[in-house]
């Protein structure tokens, strides 16, 4: 079995499939090393993707791999254990948990992030049904309808939560921001009630659930009614390929690119939510198609080179 590639794609998401589309069409030998589930597995439909709008995600990425399929990239259900640059044309090792090992001339990350959510009873259970954390994909489906955001003491909480429920109002007239122990300013304040955001004091106990969310529940034993709450998970980029691969991080823990993908380090380019927690699936599937086309011309450039240093 000839285990050496043009490209190792790490990530069977959006970018990776997208960023594999490319490159096969461009007549490179990929492999994608799909790895676990998506981010989005629990969410029943995506939104905001032009021509694909409430497609289930599941579906989205089946007819990704067939296209990648159909023009010859190969889909592996296994993950990277190990990673390590060296000489060669070849020049990356990556690991997989099966036993194999590839090589590759140019490595593409595509490994999303992971959501570590508040430790509130009920916020796992309705996680990606009722309990969101993003307005641009699920605001509108919860459109008009009583809605909760969950404030918090972590470092950030404030502002992120007084911009989550200043943007909900765009969707619902009935909006609760819950403090759950942080302070807001006067400002903040001022800001809210202008917009028609009510604030309620007090430490959330936990989101009552019955089949589907039906309110927050807070220490003093009230319950306020919600049919959805918007809560701020902390994001974690996946990146321990990257890591072992030397690439440099910011001071937030995210790996530094420039806007083609590219890493610090030769050859090794990243897409998607491992580089930027904000992005939809749609922008994420953008980036991976133009980090693909940097990596082709990386790659045209590597050849030609060596066909005229073959003739000197």
């Amino acid at each position: 079995m000839n285990d050496t590639y043009d490209v190792v794609i790490v990530g069977g998401g959006a970018a990776g499939l997208s960023a594999a589309l490319v490159l096969t069409r461009a007549r490179r030998r990929v492999a994608v090393v799909r790895g676990g589930p998506p981010r989005n597995a629990p969410a029943e439909h995506m939104h905001g993707f032009l021509s694909r709008d409430g497609m289930p995600p599941a579906e989205l990425l089946a007819a990704g791999a067939a296209e990648v399929a159909g023009y010859g990239g190969e889909l592996l259900d296994d993950e990277v254990i190990g990673a390590e640059s060296g000489a060669g044309a070849a020049g990356f090792t990556l690991r997989l948990a099966g036993g194999r090992v590839l090589r590759a001339r140019r490595v593409l990350v595509a490994t999303g992030l992971r959501d570590d959510l508040p430790d509130l009873s009920g916020v796992r259970e309705r996680w990606g049904r009722d309990v969101l954390h993003c307005p641009y994909c699920h605001g509108y489906e919860v459109r008009d309808q009583p809605i909760a955001v969950l404030g918090g003491t972590d470092r950030g909480a404030t502002a992120r939560a007084v911009h989550v429920a200043l943007l909900v109002r765009q969707w619902s007239a009935d909006v609760i921001l819950f403090a759950n122990g942080m302070t807001l300013s006067e400002e903040d304040r001022v800001r809210l009630d202008a917009r028609g955001v009510r604030v309620v004091e007090g430490e959330v106990a936990r989101l009552v659930v019955d089949g589907t969310l039906r309110g927050v529940e807070l220490a003093d034993g009230s319950a306020i009614p919600r049919a959805a709450i918007f809560v701020a998970p902390d994001f974690v980029p996946q990146a321990a390929v990257l890591r072992e691969l030397g690439c440099d991080f910011d001071e937030n823990g995210w790996v530094v690119v420039d806007r083609f993908g590219r890493t610090s380090v030769p050859g090794v380019s990243a897409a998607g939510n491992v580089v930027d927690p904000s992005a939809q699936v749609i922008v994420a599937a953008g980036a991976g198609s133009a980090a693909a086309m940097t990596l082709n011309g990386d790659l045209v450039t590597a050849d030609t080179q060596l066909l005229v240093d073959a003739r000197i």
